[in-house]
């Protein structure tokens, strides 16, 4: 008898029914899906070339798939370093966390009422980099250390009171960090010195960058350099490593002015490279000039403590091109992990891994020596050079032979000890150099690079230290957010679809998880195979002819596609193009992203339907005849629409010698309907966390690569190892999480992709239907219909009642739902996005929340509750409200909580003030004084 079939993959992904789909059809007045399409997208922009993908394979060939690649992938004892090092993920993280979709599902924390428990944890990981570094506040995570240092030197370069461009870094620094450097710093015209750290510094320096420790392990007196750096005027950046600081004097101790590093040893894999949380702490003077997202403590509407993204959060939708930096995410799935590895630990246990790292180091060393080898530094953490000289090659190909990976430097060889070293592969190292283990140990660290002041001696990193404890906190802190496994999350431009539990799982497995970066390409084989088959997936998705997966962000994708544009015109002798077109709708790091790849930015207005005005792009192009290198355009638009006319756009701008950048944060409206290059666009970056299923995690990780026509192929991110080209700290930026996208094309193929972005189309036109007869649809195509979001208007409401968009959003929690995007791309709108994952059901019960809201709007119209008193002014409602003794409101409890809600969530607080955190700034563990205060001030 032969098994039953089971449902294809993508069924199990698309939420909708063949049943769904036709009353859905029904409402919108249409007979089929064909008809609703060709009223959404225009003809002419329809795929001609052939979408070259085969159908999709059942979830268990997947994996199948997935473990053979693994397979190839061959796991060696490293000893590499280089800022990657290996660590023992504890169990209760991975299951509670990393597996956890309550976890992995969330979105960005803007909302902080129904985000208390990731900002917590959040703020705990900033604590543990400001007791570590000896600084004031730290943000909550950066891409990768590499960026980390570069966001650091463009810091410097504005708040230096020097008008020098040069920046000097430290020789013996990581090599990816210095590539990023010489990357980033080149189209902003500034100089990088590389020189070692025994020769003076001289006058003429905006900023410098120290490594405490080297990259290849000395550990030296900076305080004689950061004095010297001081001495001339420019600001010190030390790039630092977690793990030695819980033993080594911390840099702020020292007077650096920005510290960072990577948090990758503390709990997460290597990955092949990524995802890993960087950090970047600095000194409270600067708080105002920290790039990312930075979380403090304010109050909620009560007075009760609440946490908070505080300060810049999401400044460069705000500033645009005067934006401080592009980033726009963080790594925030990964700085939980960390932060909870350093809550199991605790300062103790740190210190311990740490003591056994230096200690393997410290044996290695005496060995060696006792062999006759001798070694370079005397002072070291956990990295050893041995000076080899002519027998570098032969003992390195003995290791290799052995599976045992070391570093070359020239004539010498690098060993880095870590977590996972053990004495009996310390002794198998050893016989390298035959040489064995002795028991007498020289130290490593003279009393003056010794930390002394304790570190970390808040409560929380002393409360859970056992497996029961921590799970209830882990357990906690999810049960007060909204994430993605409980409801909805309707966001428009952040796509927020379903993370299936299949794609999910080979990123654990060991094949994939425990592969250093930089390990030798033939250990590598079956990644590399994988990673060649998804570009080649991603290319038929997209039809670009080339893809790079290095881009580790969304903004980061942006600005290496602006940046091979740059290159192309430059070597095509055409340097001088410097203009970016960009429209007055487009999502803000566009111009940040601009700005960052050395063009300058012009605008493009757009007309009453929110399309690019074609007029004013004549105008500017003929203003600007024969500098024009780049237009970013977002397609569908930013306002949620498929504009007619973007191939006469598209073309406009290559008549005037320009390429065209389409921002592919809306490709889940595109993927099977349309090819990108048959469009007009030169060159895109693809999001994968939004269309390709990679998760959010609470703001990160991201993965955004770009695909580009031919002629731009060549100027394509390099190895940063081997290239002075590169945007990440990586080849393939955060390698360990594309099994996600793998899979996911794998198991949908063609047909199944395709529906997908028929189905989000649909379920959007289908809430703009249902809700148009209550908000206003602010923009739609010619025929009358969106895209796969749309924008409701609040403004006419807010006229009449003093309700707010925020109001609503707010409210919406009260229903059980994460609100839409607020205020973009215009001021006063909620964007709405349901994606192809959700069902009938839920996206009927949105509606009917909505309609709600807007029912109980017109009761305020109507004065039946005042404007200063009424459930939207008011909410979210908690459990603390409704069951509070005084109950003065002029609506029930029964209105405060939305009715009877089958699976009620509560949010944790109050609405929160967000003028307060920014007055009031606390932005790590607060102190029992500080918690003292602000719940006398709401006792008061």
């Amino acid at each position: 008898m032969s098994n039953a079939p089971t449902a294809s993959f993508a069924t199990r992904h698309i939420g909708l029914r063949d049943e769904d789909i036709a009353h859905m059809l029904s409402v919108l007045k249409l007979r089929d899906m064909p008809a609703l399409l060709d009223e959404v997208i225009p003809r002419d922009i329809l795929r001609r070339s052939k979408f070259d993908l085969p159908e999709g394979i059942s979830e268990e060939a997947c994996l199948e798939e997935l473990s053979e690649f693994a397979s190839q992938n061959q796991r060696a004892k490293s000893y590499i370093g280089m800022g990657y090092y290996g660590c023992h993920v504890p169990s209760v993280i991975r299951r509670n966390v990393l597996e956890n979709p309550a976890w992995y599902t969330a979105y960005t924390p803007y909302q902080p009422e129904i985000s208390q428990g990731r900002l917590e944890a959040i703020l705990n990981f900033q604590t543990m980099v400001t007791e570590l570094t000896g600084m004031d506040l730290a943000n909550s995570s950066l891409l990768d250390e590499a960026t980390a240092a570069v966001e650091a030197m463009l810091m410097a370069h504005r708040l230096c009171q020097s008008k020098s461009n040069c920046f000097r870094v430290d020789e013996d620094t990581h090599p990816q960090i210095i590539t990023l450097l010489k990357t980033r710093a080149q189209p902003l015209g500034i100089e990088i010195q590389c020189l070692p750290s025994d020769v003076p510094y001289e006058a003429g320096l905006f900023g410098a960058l120290i490594s405490y420790p080297s990259s290849r392990g000395e550990v030296r007196d900076i305080a004689s350099e950061i004095k010297a750096i001081k001495n001339v005027d420019a600001m010190v950046i030390v790039a630092s490593d977690l793990l030695a600081l819980t033993l080594l004097m911390p840099p702020g101790a020292l007077g650096a002015d920005i510290v960072i590093g990577s948090a990758q040893r503390f709990g997460v894999p290597f990955g092949f490279g990524g995802p890993h949380a960087a950090f970047f702490a600095t000194k409270s003077a600067y708080q105002r000039s920290v790039p990312g997202r930075l979380v403090g403590v304010s109050k909620d509407r009560h007075g009760q403590p609440a946490y908070r993204l505080a300060l810049q959060t999401r400044e460069q939708h705000i500033r645009r091109e005067k934006a401080t930096s592009n980033i726009c995410t963080a790594q925030v799935l990964l700085a939980v992990m960390s932060s909870f590895y350093a809550l199991w630990h605790g300062p103790e246990g740190l210190q311990s891994i740490a003591l056994h790292s230096n200690n393997m180091a410290r044996h290695f060393a005496a060995g060696v020596m006792k062999a006759g080898w001798s070694i370079r530094f005397h002072h070291f953490f956990d990295t050893i050079v041995v000076e080899t000289k002519k027998n570098a090659d032969v003992i390195f190909a003995k290791a290799q032979e052995k599976m045992i990976n070391l570093r070359q430097d020239h004539q010498a060889l690098i060993a880095s000890f870590d977590e996972t070293s053990t004495e009996e592969g310390l002794v198998e190292l050893l016989a390298l150099f035959d040489a064995s283990l002795v028991q007498s140990v020289p130290l490593a660290l003279s009393k003056k690079h010794k930390r002394h002041a304790p570190f970390m001696t808040q409560d929380v990193f002393h409360l859970y230290r056992t497996e029961t404890e921590m799970m209830r906190y882990m357990r906690q802190l999810a049960d007060k957010d909204l994430a993605l496994d409980r409801c909805m999350i309707p966001l428009g431009s952040c796509t927020m679809k379903l993370n299936a539990a299949t794609e999910m799982i080979p990123v654990t497995w060991p094949e994939f998880a425990d592969i250093h970066p930089f390990a030798p390409a033939h250990q590598t084989a079956g990644y590399r195979q994988m990673i060649a088959s998804l570009e080649k997936m991603l290319a038929s998705c997209t039809g670009y002819d080339a893809i790079s997966l290095q881009p580790n962000s969304g903004a980061q994708g942006e600005l290496t596609g602006l940046l091979a544009i740059a290159a192309y015109h430059r070597a095509r002798g055409e340097g001088h193009r410097h203009i970016c077109l960009i429209p007055h709708s487009a999502h803000g790091t566009n111009p940040a992203s601009a700005v960052l790849a050395g063009m300058r930015v012009v605008v493009v207005k757009c007309d009453d339907r929110g399309d690019v005005d074609r007029s004013h792009l004549d105008h500017i192009i003929l203003q600007y005849e024969g500098q024009i290198a780049a237009m970013m355009v977002t397609y569908p638009s930013t306002h949620g629409v498929f504009e007619e006319h973007i191939k006469e756009i598209c073309d406009k701008v290559h008549d005037a010698g320009g390429q065209v950048y389409v921002d592919g944060a809306n490709l889940n409206a595109l993927v099977g309907h349309c090819s990108l290059p048959e469009i007009g666009a030169d060159v895109s970056h693809l999001n994968l966390h939004k269309t390709f299923c990679i998760p959010h995690g609470g703001g990160g990780p991201g993965v955004g690569p770009i695909g580009v026509v031919s002629h731009l192929a060549p100027f394509l991110p390099k190895n940063p190892l081997q290239d002075d080209f590169a945007v990440s700290a990586s080849e393939f930026g955060s390698a360990g999480i594309l099994p996600i996208t793998y899979a996911y094309i794998r198991m949908m193929g063609k047909e199944g992709l395709t529906n997908a972005t028929s189905i989000a189309i649909l379920s959007a036109n289908y809430i703009a239907a249902r809700l148009s007869p209550y908000f206003p649809i602010l923009y739609t195509g010619v025929k009358g219909r969106v895209a796969h979001e749309c924008i409701i208007d609040i403004r006419p409401l807010s006229q009449d009642s003093g309700v707010t968009n925020e109001d609503v959003a707010k409210r919406l929690i009260d229903y059980g739902f994460h609100a839409p995007t607020m205020s973009f791309p215009v001021a006063g709108t909620l964007m709405i996005e349901p994606t192809e994952s959700e069902s009938l059901a839920e996206i009927d019960r949105f509606c009917q929340a909505m309609i709600k809201i807007a029912d109980e709007i017109k009761q305020i119209i109507s004065a039946h509750w005042p404007r200063d008193d009424n459930p939207l002014v008011n909410a979210p409602h908690t459990v603390r409200d409704i069951i509070s003794d005084d109950w003065a409101h002029p609506y029930s409890r029964d209105i405060a909580a939305a009715g009877r809600l089958p699976q009620k969530y509560w949010p944790p607080v109050g609405r929160v003030d967000n003028a307060y955190g920014d007055r009031h700034l606390i932005c790590s563990c607060p102190t029992p004084e500080e918690w003292a205060a602000l719940e006398q001030e709401a006792q008061s």
